[in-house]
């Protein structure tokens, strides 16, 4: 909070240094008459902002030449209230009902509803009938090819979208009219924004029928105030051209006017804690930039007034930034709500900033560290190759470059050069990746991004500023890798918290083989289409489990987070020990009453290459009867199940699960469902075909149980996954699809799974796993994975919590996790690993916690053993082959700082006894 403070105080005072010395001609808002001769000459050198340029001048020629055919070409096919001329709109919900009253001028049309999925095509700019304002609605062409009418609430973003397409137009040839003089240009533009903007003028913000969610978010033109774009199209053409409708008496009055009411309706509507009140407040800048000084108008409310309630002042449904900004977790820069929701509340920061420096070059984004560790922070949310987590309502996309873009420019305009070459490393690795190529799109990249990136030697950017394990608490999100390159791995593990979340439990998303082989649904065609609703926001689109075939809660602003209850490493810190990473999270499931449980490792083998471990705990927390579904979807064109000697086991068809069974909708979406009932592990293969390439192969080895029943079905695609995160020519795939069935509680005897990532034809880390239990402790899981020599043998032995004691005559255990890797032959251990432990006894070792439940690595290097511990412990050594003296080395900072002989057990005299008092990083026991 300390930093915060000096930003908060430059808020307060944010008004008059704003209204002081800055220019009060146009434009102002992207750039300035001054700034001219130095863009003209950037034209002449910079290629790729050139040709942005050369191309806005192609395509607005285009028009001008129908225009000079009929000049009324272009105005002509605005969407307008033409005949009728009405001043009310009425809605009904997120519908288009109608409109009523009388302007003295044609008044713009509202758009057609809040949901953009519709059944009718926009029609190209060269087919929009011309001065259309008819009663039977829009004719349009339907999905069969064929035209009708059809009422403006069937038509989705259709109004809109043919207005912002032609007021993009008249933007271009406004810029177009600074940039070359030409009035050809200023004449192209000038009739369609006068008549736009009188057509405003005359209309008052529309009224919901019902007067309910909607009468609080609409824009003056669209169902929400976040997607009035076409705001932003009037303002750059006003500012561009203003010069011109001055001189030709456009009423400016009346387009003040308009500014103000949309601003307005602005502040009084929208949502004020979330993604909304960022996107708000940059139409605010827009607002506030093209007006002039409060001093000017009778109502006060010009560029202070429009400024302070940007930054400062905020309102029942406009939060200001100040205020907004503590929105994020102050700790980890995370933004509550989905990953491709978070990184585009950046952008928006990074866009109103960028504006305003401009307007004031005062280094305004010095005072807001928080946006700039947020930007870095969103790294956080990738997968190895650079493509973002799809939780929620995200999907796999690279971070926008846009938001490095930004932060680069600000960074060389105020020299600051070590920050500068950070970001300008990251993009070119973006650029080398194929991931982004520099160009201008937009007013901002041509006018605000740097020429040429910083020249660098660039690193491994995503190494530097990811972690093997991130947890954002406020997204309910824990993501661990493991690896680089082509043996990187990762799972991304997410509950069901902030806003834009899906309800899918403990779901997660698994990334091997440089393919999100895992991947989440993802979100429907729009939030308000059937499909979202009864399959892409609910448990069976996800990999999760599903009690009773209902579980279920409310979607979008989730309040269901899990409980991170172990992990490792700590998250933030590296440690020493990279052979694995795990999480242990659990969560209350409300509609079946149910509690759940989920542990994930990643598990480096002796290959390099990785394997999965998921053990899913799941019962209701009444006694009786139950039901649990554990649900897996992978990428690929086949699914096999096969038996013990890897032969393919054949399946039976079948009608189970179903709404009309009672289970969720969302089991309607599954088809070609197959099954078996059998007690016997197995394993289930998918296979990944790709042309050119070897298969990309998942084997899970499933742990059999009574009471359970093997499924493979086809899901509906994914809308997360893209080219990065998946082969093109299955993106619109079905997915292949996983469940297994238990038909009693999950909890003694739960779900487990060891995923298998491998390429045909390349090195298979596994070569078997063995599942097993014990009497006494039936709930306690072991499983012995034997790696791809059959020599090596990977022994875990996983607890459902820390308390948990297990005795047996080959070791104790009190303690959640351990597992030891040890050749069948050797008489030492490869390595040891404990966590969550207590007390663990096992292959002569023995780890004692002194207090709280540790986590301990031991490692053998020849004739020495290297621990690392994150908190005091003792340790029981046996003797390594024969040698009964031994000495531990104790280092900070790669010093040694203590030196120890070990003491014979007095319990035990073929054990060596050694003390660690506190967490260490790094102690070397050396025989």
């Amino acid at each position: 909070m300390k930093k915060l403070l000096p930003f908060l105080g430059v808020l307060l005072l944010l008004s008059p240094i704003i209204s002081i010395g800055q220019t009060t001609t146009h434009p102002r808002i992207f750039t300035t008459n001054a700034d001219k001769p130095q863009f003209l000459e950037t034209l002449k050198t910079v290629s790729w902002k050139n040709s942005l340029v050369e191309s806005k001048k192609a395509k607005v020629e285009k028009y001008i030449a129908f225009c000079e055919k009929d000049p009324s070409w272009l105005v002509s096919r605005l969407q307008m209230n033409w005949k009728t001329k009405h001043s009310k709109i009425f809605l009904k919900g997120g519908k288009f009902d109608h409109s009523a009253g009388k302007a003295p001028v044609p008044t713009v049309r509202f758009s057609g509803t809040r949901d953009w999925a519709s059944d009718y095509a926009r029609p190209k700019l060269e087919d929009v009938i011309p001065y259309l304002d008819d009663p039977r609605g829009l004719f349009l062409e339907n999905k069969k090819k064929v035209k009708e009418w059809v009422h403006p609430s069937k038509v989705g973003f259709t109004i809109e979208k043919i207005n912002e397409q032609i007021m993009d137009l008249a933007a271009d040839a406004a810029f177009l009219y600074w940039v070359t003089g030409d009035e050809k240009y200023a004449r192209f533009a000038k009739p369609v924004f006068e008549t736009y903007m009188e057509g405003m003028y005359y209309l008052e913000a529309p009224v919901d029928l019902e007067n309910g969610t909607q009468q609080r978010i609409s824009g003056l033109t669209t169902f929400e105030v976040i997607h009035e774009g076409i705001l932003v199209k009037l303002a750059t053409t006003y500012d561009f051209l203003y010069d011109f409708i001055k001189k030709e008496k456009v009423n400016i009055p009346h387009c003040e006017a308009v500014f103000q009411k949309w601003g307005d309706q602005i502040i009084v509507n929208g949502i004020p804690d979330n993604n909304w009140n960022l996107f708000q407040a940059r139409f605010l800048m827009y607002v506030a930039l093209a007006l002039e000084d409060n001093s000017q108008y009778k109502n006060g409310k010009g560029r202070e007034y429009f400024l302070d309630h940007t930054f400062t002042t905020s309102t029942e449904r406009q939060l200001s930034i100040k205020e907004s900004l503590l929105v994020y977790d102050q700790e980890n820069g995370m933004w509550p709500e989905c990953s491709g929701y978070s990184v585009h509340v950046i952008q928006s920061l990074l866009d109103i900033f960028t504006l305003l420096d401009h307007y004031t070059n005062n280094n305004e984004l010095s005072q807001y560290p928080i946006v700039e560790k947020a930007a870095l922070a969103s790294f956080q949310y990738l997968f190895p190759n650079g493509y973002m987590v799809g939780f929620g309502d995200s999907s796999h996309k690279p971070l926008p470059p846009e938001n490095f873009e930004l932060l680069i420019s600000n960074y060389r305009k105020y020299k600051d050069e070590e920050k500068e070459t950070l970001l300008s490393g990251l993009l070119q690795q973006m650029i080398a990746n194929g991931e982004y190529k520099r160009k201008a799109d937009d007013f901002f990249e041509l006018f605000f991004y740097v020429d040429n990136l910083k020249a660098t030697s660039s690193k491994d950017g995503l190494a530097e500023l990811t972690t093997p394990t991130f947890y954002a608490s406020n997204v309910s999100m824990f993501n661990q890798r493991l690896g680089a390159g082509k043996a990187a791995a990762m799972v991304s593990t997410v509950g069901s918290y902030g806003n834009h979340s899906h309800v899918n439990g403990i779901s997660m998303e698994l990334y091997a083989n440089q393919y999100v082989l895992g991947p989440d649904a993802g979100k429907g065609p729009s939030y308000w289409h059937i499909d979202h609703r009864d399959y892409y926001s609910r448990f069976p689109a996800h990999n999760t489990v599903v009690v009773d075939g209902i579980s279920d809660y409310g979607a979008m602003r989730g309040s269901h987070p899990f409980k991170l209850e172990n992990c490792f490493p700590k998250v933030g810190e590296i440690p020493a020990f990279d052979k694995l990473t795990f999480a242990n999270v659990s969560f209350f499931e409300p509609k079946a009453k149910a509690d759940q449980q989920r542990f994930t490792a990643i598990i480096k083998s002796n290959t390099n290459q990785s394997y999965i471990v998921d053990v899913f705990r799941s019962k209701k927390q009444s006694d009786g009867k139950q039901r649990h579904d554990y649900f897996y979807h992978n990428l690929g064109q086949t699914l096999e199940i096969l038996d013990s000697n890897s032969k393919a086991i054949s399946l039976t068809n079948t009608d189970d699960f179903g709404s009309k069974k009672g289970d969720l909708k969302a089991y309607d979406y599954l088809k070609e469902k197959k099954k078996i009932e059998t007690n016997k592990d197995v394993q289930a293969l998918f296979r990944l075909k790709t042309k050119g390439q070897a298969d990309n192969l998942m084997k899970l080895w499933i742990k059999g149980s009574e009471n359970q029943s093997i499924y493979t079905a086809l899901a509906p695609k994914s809308n997360a996954i893209s080219k990065g995160t998946a082969p093109a020519a299955i993106l619109d795939d079905p997915m292949q699809t996983l469940i297994v069935k238990r038909e009693a509680s999950a909890w003694e005897n739960p779900f487990a799974m060891v995923y298998n990532p491998y390429i045909e034809g390349e090195k298979n880390p596994i070569a078997e796993v063995k599942y097993s239990s014990l009497k006494d402790n039936p709930s306690t899981q072991l499983i012995e994975v034997v790696l791809d020599d059959k020599k090596t043998i990977d022994t875990i032995i996983l607890n459902a919590n820390d308390k948990t004691i297990v005795a047996e005559e080959k070791g104790y255990q009190k303690g959640l996790f351990s597992i030891v890797r040890k050749a069948k032959e050797a008489t030492a251990i490869s390595y040891l690993f404990v966590s969550g432990m207590y007390k663990f006894e096992q292959n002569g070792w023995g780890i004692t916690a002194s207090g709280e439940a540790v986590s301990v690595s031991i490692e053998r290097s020849e004739n020495s053993f290297v621990i690392e511990s994150d908190g005091p412990v003792l340790l029981q050594v046996p003797f390594l082959e024969g040698k009964k003296l031994a000495k531990i080395n104790v280092y900070e900072n790669d010093t040694v700082v203590d030196t120890r002989e070990g003491q014979i057990n007095r319990a035990n005299p073929e054990q060596l006894e050694f003390r660690l008092s506190k967490a260490t990083k790094k102690a070397v026991i050396v025989f």
